[in-house]
């Protein structure tokens, strides 16, 4: 056989990998949903350390799904303009879910936005109530979004791109005495530099219908949504208006977006200072996030046999509980503010936070963190429950196979945040043991660990078209 023959039995081989992988899955099925999910007025507004209640909505507040299927793997995605929600809410809310759309629960992913201009749910004020009556609604709404968006979903295609925007920078700035702080004056003399890094990646990614009609866009970048941060307004903030610009121009389709590993990243860039209003600032960061989606989206390849895969680990960390001195003195804090003074702002914070961890873990200082990992496509997303430091997010990326990874966070629970080491010897605000940055030292370490075995597990569950031709190539040769 002749070299030229070889050539064309190898084309040949090919076509028929290709066209035997297009047969094998059922053409892929798409679904979206999108409902409205605000607070009442008067409701309180989340924030460590101011305790405000709702004055004004702003704009609206909103949950948005996205279902994806092949027939063998289902997935439903759910962005929810939200602070977080406790791992116990969330489990509450995929079993129903799941029960009522006939999903397996754990196929179902909440996400929050973690804006800071939604209503009480993680309990980080001393002052202030969980909202236990906005949970018990929020859960009747993601129950019809679920079956919303399985029951619209027929044939479809999807399509995704990879760009830059650079909406967040480090926000932990290190001192010659060797604190670190967040946020702070870098033009201080003391001032020795940033701790961390910052992730600037932007991921969009768009579902159409088989006539080219847009069905939903998941866009996902990094930094922390606090533009209303003690305002006492309710605002979904920068995710919110880059979802009205893009519905401007692509329609009124579900919108989602995903927040990455955001812990120790912010909107402001603690290096040079802007000086502009919460207005100014919401537009700036809104269209900065919107127009890259739609740059990317003005070139997107659509596939309607994309590769859908699927895997998650319960992952067992400790929990660091605080020390004996410490919560006496905490404790003491608490007391005083229950007598009638006027202790705000971190010194109550850090009280009750130190009191809060030992009431909650001190009889068995343990938690389990939701890892999950999801390919599709050529897009890898591993979902992950904390408010992770962005090091650790790269950390992921560094380790996957797939041409575009993203890392989620505060999805399928709440993790408080999960600092470096470096967090940890740094100290203060994220670095000590409170409720909401509870987890033991390595355990942002072990989030990577796990994610890059998943990540492995789902990219090589199912191989690509190009890889199906090269095992046919492999099996000719050994016969």
């Amino acid at each position: 056989m002749t070299v030229k023959h070889v050539q064309l039995l190898g084309l040949i081989l090919f076509a028929c990998a290709t066209h035997a992988y297009a047969e094998d899955g059922m053409p892929l099925q798409v679904g979206a949903a999108s409902c409205v999910i605000n607070n009442r007025l008067g409701g309180w507004v989340q924030g460590a350390g101011v305790a405000r209640a709702a004055t004004r909505q702003r704009d609206d507040l909103e949950a948005n799904g996205l279902y994806l299927t092949d027939g063998k793997t289902r997935i439903l995605l759910v962005s929810c303009d939200l602070v977080g929600l406790n791992s116990d809410h969330v489990a509450s809310m995929r079993q129903a879910m799941g029960k009522a759309a006939d999903i397996p629960p754990r196929n179902i992913i909440i996400a929050c936005t973690h804006t800071h201009g939604g209503p009480s749910l993680l309990k980080t004020n001393y002052l202030m109530p969980v909202d236990h009556a906005y949970i018990k609604r929020l859960q009747g709404w993601l129950v019809q979004l679920a079956n919303e968006a399985v029951q619209s979903a027929r044939a479809g295609k999807i399509g995704w791109g990879k760009g830059t925007s650079q909406i967040g920078f480090n926000r932990r700035l290190c001192w010659a005495d060797g604190t670190h702080t967040m946020h702070g004056d870098a033009s201080r003399a003391e001032f020795s530099g940033l701790e961390g890094p910052d992730d600037p990646q932007h991921l969009a990614i768009f579902v159409a219908d088989t006539s080219g009609k847009l069905v939903a866009v998941l866009h996902h970048n990094t930094t922390h949504p606090t533009i209303f941060y003690a305002a006492g307004i309710y605002s979904a903030d920068f995710p919110g208006e880059a979802r009205k610009i893009l519905r401007k121009q692509l329609g009124n389709v579900p919108v989602l977006y995903m927040n990455g590993a955001q812990g120790d990243v912010a909107i402001d860039d603690m290096l040079h200072r802007r000086k502009e209003s919460r207005e100014e600032k919401l537009h700036r960061i809104g269209s900065m996030l919107a127009n890259e989606t739609l740059r990317l989206y003005r070139n997107v390849t659509y596939h309607d046999h994309p590769i859908l895969a699927h895997n998650y680990q319960d992952l067992k960390v400790d929990v660091r509980l605080p020390e004996p001195e410490r919560l006496a003195t905490s404790r003491k804090i608490l007391a005083q503010i229950d007598a009638g003074d006027k202790i705000r702002g971190m010194k109550m914070i850090m009280a009750f936070g130190t009191v809060h961890l030992q009431d909650i873990y001190g009889e068995k200082p343990v938690d389990i963190l939701p890892i999950h990992a999801i390919r599709i496509g050529d897009v890898a997303l591993v979902t992950e429950p904390c408010e992770l430091y962005c090091q650790f997010g790269l950390d992921i990326k560094r380790r996957s196979a797939a041409p575009i990874t993203a890392v989620i966070g505060l999805a399928d629970g709440f993790g408080g945040y999960c600092p470096t080491i470096y967090g940890i010897l740094g100290g203060g605000y994220s670095g000590q043991p409170i409720f909401w940055t509870r987890l033991e030292p390595n355990a942002g370490y072990k989030i990577v660990e796990s994610a890059g075995k998943l990540l492995n597990d789902v990219w090589h569950k199912a191989p690509a078209v190009g890889e199906r031709h090269d095992q046919e190539l492999k099996k000719d040769r050994n016969r």
